[in-house]
């Protein structure tokens, strides 16, 4: 047993509501470090967001890295505990911390992550469970790029129920608690929406593999670079990819398994509910 409580995590996304407002942007929206140079691609775990960023890292002025737990780590360390409640304190502080610490976390994660790149100008972080810290991102980041990677309810949680992780996804072995997960992230995708406008860019993998095109032309202006052949030609580009995908997305664009979840249906009963 993986002692994994869905409700946490729906604690977690009513947290992140409560505290990371509108007004909390407003007064400390632009205190970070100032670099444009992180993409990150959020979700959940077989959205399309390997394939995302093998698009985008076959671009010349793009490296693909791989889930880098900093923004995670950063979340963690910030979290504390009051010795008398237990609570955490984050998200809440972000609205009483120092605001010179918003642009030396930005700095502390560039520096850190300067060991997975390459030469090229931007560089992807690619961890789903960011979608989590959307909030702390423009905190400490606020010129990041912000790719949401997601996939219809039925598919993208059928797949992350069939996929067995090697861990961080421990929502994934119950149909329930995938269904609620997967609730709870379009709940505090739209709140990002609300508060942060135009911070995120959803791409859907349905249009993805209906208008290859289209969409990448759409992620390539919204990170600021010009149209390169390579990105159609994604299947072309030699990297290690470290993610269940690896293998897919060294094919070019196939539509076969946007509907594999109906040969299951009648034992997803579980998940349609929600």
């Amino acid at each position: 047993m993986s002692g994994f409580d869905i409700t946490k995590i729906e604690q977690q996304v009513e947290e992140q509501i409560k505290y990371c407002t509108a007004e909390l942007f407003a007064a400390r929206g632009n205190l970070g470090h100032k670099a444009n140079d992180p993409i990150f691609i959020v979700g959940l775990p077989r959205a399309g967001s390997t394939l995302l960023e093998q698009i985008l890292a076959s671009h010349s002025q793009v490296d693909g890295t791989m889930e880098l737990h900093n923004i995670l780590g950063l979340a963690s360390r910030l979290k504390g505990r009051q010795p008398s409640t237990k609570e955490s304190q984050y998200p809440k502080n972000l609205n009483e911390i120092n605001p010179e610490y918003f642009q030396r976390f930005g700095q502390q994660f560039i520096n850190e992550t300067q060991t997975y790149r390459e030469q090229a100008p931007l560089f992807i972080d690619k961890m789903p469970n960011n979608f989590l810290h959307i909030g702390l991102i423009k905190l400490i980041l606020p010129n990041a790029k912000i790719i949401d990677a997601r996939r219809s309810p039925m598919a993208c949680c059928f797949s992350g129920f069939k996929q067995l992780f090697a861990q961080g996804q421990d929502f994934s072995y119950n149909l329930e608690d995938i269904g609620r997960y997967y609730n709870a992230y379009l709940k505090l995708m739209a709140h990002w929406e609300k508060v942060l406008p135009g911070f995120v860019l959803t791409v859907n993998h349905e249009d993805v593999v209906e208008n290859l095109e289209t969409q990448v032309r759409r992620m390539l202006d919204f990170c600021g670079i010009d149209f390169e052949q390579s990105c159609l030609d994604f299947h072309k580009t030699k990297r290690t990819i470290k993610t269940p995908s690896s293998e897919q997305v060294r094919q070019p664009i196939y539509k076969s398994a946007t509907e594999q979840w109906r040969h299951f249906e009648q034992y997803l009963t579980p998940l349609k509910k929600y």
